[in-house]
């Protein structure tokens, strides 16, 4: 290794070669799982997947029992469909906060990032999809002197 004169050849030192796209590794815990956090809205979702037979366990519930509604079990299954990972992983959720809605949007989250974790080259056609950008709408405050956030109380003339 040579040695430093300035801070120009610190600079070529450490800068990284054009063309050079970061590398993404594949991230599993002792067990042999991806684990991966998502959000939406309140609700946070903790999502754990590992090779199986295609089983979704919502807060130890099956998934379409947990979720009733037909439109909140098509975007929690997009980004398996999408990947066409359909029946290869055993997915396990504890998901906790917001409404049904907002619990499926931070699981459909959670599910993409640790398919990332778990299969790094699948990381392109998520991300096109943007299934791995945490969607930041949250609900606005109420303000004072006002019925709700935006809304004002109604005016009475006398």
């Amino acid at each position: 290794m040579s040695e430093l004169q300035s801070l120009e050849d610190l600079g070529e030192a450490i800068a990284p070669t054009e063309n050079e796209a970061p590398v993404h590794v594949q991230k599993l815990d002792a067990h042999g799982r991806a684990y991966a956090t998502g959000k939406r809205k309140d609700a946070i979702a903790r999502v754990w997947l590992k090779p199986g037979t295609g089983k979704i366990i919502v807060n130890k519930k099956e998934f379409n029992e947990y979720f009733a509604r037909p439109v909140l079990q098509l975007i929690l299954r997009q980004p398996i469909m999408l990947a066409d990972r359909d029946g290869q992983y055993d997915i396990n959720v504890t998901v906790t906060g917001g409404g049904l809605s907002g619990q499926a949007g931070a699981v459909r989250h959670g599910i993409s990032k640790a398919l990332t974790y778990y299969e790094p080259e699948l990381r392109p056609i998520l991300k096109k999809e943007g299934f791995l950008t945490r969607d930041s709408r949250v609900v606005e405050r109420k303000k004072y002197g006002r019925a709700k956030a935006r809304r004002s109380f109604q005016f009475s003339k006398r």
